[in-house]
């Protein structure tokens, strides 16, 4: 018996029987090792419940090295404790307001002062009477221009607060990302300040509309629970927020602004579990052990999602050549992962597809990764797009939007150096019958899009979105921050930059050049799987369109550059929120 641990802490018990019967069949090279892989306990589909089989290797020997690797290095991550932050909303006065920490987005405009040096702006002003002139002396001592980076906490007796701060929103605050940063910024605050009550309002709510503002009161509260979240999984110590309970002010209140609060913590929460995937190492998030966390999603959530989860055998019988041949090599088993979801009433109008890769370490294989700039250490990123789909899939499972049936599917493997593996220049096949000439391992991730994207199609879904850490050259052409786009379909497109644009994540569409899939020919089979190095991030795009169904409207997003933030060592949980509001958009 052997325990795999999940990236969330939940140990997955393994049991093996010694004196059970083995058989093994050959087969060509992308389908020889057989180890673990998951048998659902009662046909392929399941709803939490699944059980681990055991095979020999060709060898006849049985391969328990695949089960210590789960647990390489004796890691076992302490579980974060989700934040238990009620939020809610009120139309007061902020010098009402009793609590420890009150907190107030200004602009540069608002900080405006007369010839008396009095703050121009009416709540600003207001604060500073009950304190005396205390708050505009001190914004003038400490140089506060209101621009977007600066803060300051200010302990005062004579309000119903202990500590009023002051956090810069620029020039001006118009889009989802300025509330969002500052939730987070107060977030931050209220820690340093061992603040548990808190109230956020800014200072001129009055120039947002009135349909605006439930949209901004919910970037708050998504940004605050961002700002508390701390992966220390992996530290022996850690210090805890005490921060209970989070009053927005002035931005309207009633059900149509909890319902954005609300929405902004569902949301927050997927985008927590994507960066705690993100965050996994490679010894503990393995394919095996991100396929659970797929299977708990679905268990939490079981009136409307539903898991597969393909082992193996089964993806030979699905003649996915191309995904198995990327997992060949590793002591890992591969696992196709499946979660669908239904809403719990209604009749569904729209179906959608989302294709995560799920690559949990990338070697790069044969053309393995050296030198500087390769990032072979942060490799366990990889798998950047499959912890968008999860996160996704938690936030719809806890939203249950009408009228729309969510795939969510990810190929999950890893990418190793090892005599079963795929080689430079062997030809692989994908499901649907198109061979490959693998002409670089290293272009791994594509290979199992491939077969995740025929897969997908075959569902039945009208629209598919695949994100994938897919290539270097997007993050040359885009930098850190954005995600690049692909699609032939305008309208499809105009649904995605919308659904960022409400989301405030950054994407920008990328031309899809027909030209540049002659780079793309093989002379003894239908495609390489890499072209020359410009257009590189065009090219890849242009591959994977070769496995979805003409019928179906396709984008490929790029998110190599935004999934992790290099500044912080961290993982951003980029993609959660840009793929809800898309589903969103597509519900009823």
């Amino acid at each position: 018996m052997a325990a795999i641990v999940g990236s969330l802490g939940t140990a997955y018990v393994c049991c093996c029987s010694s004196s059970a019967s083995y058989s093994f069949r050959s087969s060509s090279l992308f389908l020889t090792k057989l180890t673990h892989f998951y048998r659902p306990s009662s046909s392929a589909s399941l709803r939490g419940s699944f059980a681990f089989v055991p095979f020999r290797s060709r060898r006849g020997k049985f391969m328990a090295h695949s089960l210590a690797q789960a647990n390489l290095g004796l890691t076992n991550p302490t579980p974060n404790e989700a934040p238990q932050v009620s939020f809610g909303a009120k139309d007061i006065d902020v010098l009402e307001w009793k609590g420890d920490l009150l907190a107030v987005g200004v602009t540069e405009k608002d900080v405006a002062k007369d010839e008396n040096s009095k703050f121009k702006n009416p709540i600003l002003n207001k604060l500073d009477s009950r304190l005396g002139g205390l708050l505009s002396e001190a914004s003038a001592e400490e140089d506060f221009t209101g621009k977007v980076g600066q803060s300051t906490v200010l302990r005062f007796s004579g309000l119903g607060t202990k500590r009023v701060s002051l956090i810069g929103l620029g020039k001006s605050a118009s889009n989802v990302a300025a509330f969002r940063s500052l939730g987070e910024t107060v977030a931050v605050a209220a820690k340093a300040s061992q603040a548990s009550d808190v109230a956020i309002s800014l200072a001129s709510p009055d120039e947002h509309s009135s349909v605006s503002k439930p949209n901004i009161a919910s970037a708050i509260a998504s940004g605050t629970i961002l700002g508390i979240f701390e992966d220390n999984r992996y530290k022996s110590e850690s210090k805890k927020s005490v921060l209970k309970s989070v009053e927005i002010i002035g931005l309207g209140s009633g059900p149509e602004v909890d319902k954005k609060l609300k929405y902004g913590q569902d949301v927050s929460s997927g985008i927590v579990l994507g960066r705690e995937l993100v965050n996994s190492p490679a010894n503990v998030l393995t394919p095996g052990a991100l396929a659970a966390e797929a299977t708990k999603i679905a268990s939490a959530y079981s009136d409307v999602l539903s898991a597969t989860i393909l082992n193996e055998e089964q993806c030979k019988e699905l003649n996915m050549g191309s995904y198995l041949g990327v997992a060949a090599a590793s002591a890992n088993p591969p696992h196709f992962i499946h979660l669908c979801y239904k809403p719990p009433t209604g009749p569904v109008s729209t179906k959608l597809g989302l294709v995560g890769k799920g690559l949990t370490f990338d070697s790069g294989g044969y053309n393995i990764k050296t030198g500087p700039g390769c990032s072979i250490e942060i490799m366990k990123t990889d798998m950047g797009g499959s912890a968008a789909v999860l996160g996704a899939a938690k936030a719809i499972g806890q939203i249950k939007p009408l009228g729309v049936e969510v795939h969510f599917v990810i190929a999950a493997c890893e990418n190793m150096i090892s005599g079963t593996g795929m080689r430079p220049g062997d030809i692989i096949t994908a499901s649907n019958g198109k061979t490959i000439e693998v002409n670089n391992t290293d272009a791994e991730g594509r290979l199992t899009l491939a077969d995740a994207l025929v897969y997908t199609c075959k569902q039945g879904v009208d629209k598919v979105i695949d994100l994938a850490t897919l290539t270097g050259a997007c993050i040359v052409a885009l930098g850190p921050s954005i995600a690049g786009i692909f699609t032939p379909s305008d309208d499809l497109a105009k649904e995605v930059l919308a659904a960022s644009e409400a989301s405030g994540e950054k994407l920008w569409r990328m031309p899809l050049e027909d030209s540049y899939w002659e780079s793309m020919k093989s002379s003894v089979a239908d495609m390489l799987n890499t072209g020359g190095r410009p257009g590189g991030a065009i090219t890849a795009a242009l591959f994977l369109k070769q496995f979805v169904d003409e019928k179906v409207q396709w984008m490929h997003i790029d998110v190599a550059g935004p999934v992790f933030s290099d500044k912080k060592r961290t993982a951003t949980g980029f993609g959660v929120a840009t793929l809800v509001e898309w589903v969103l958009k597509n519900a009823s």
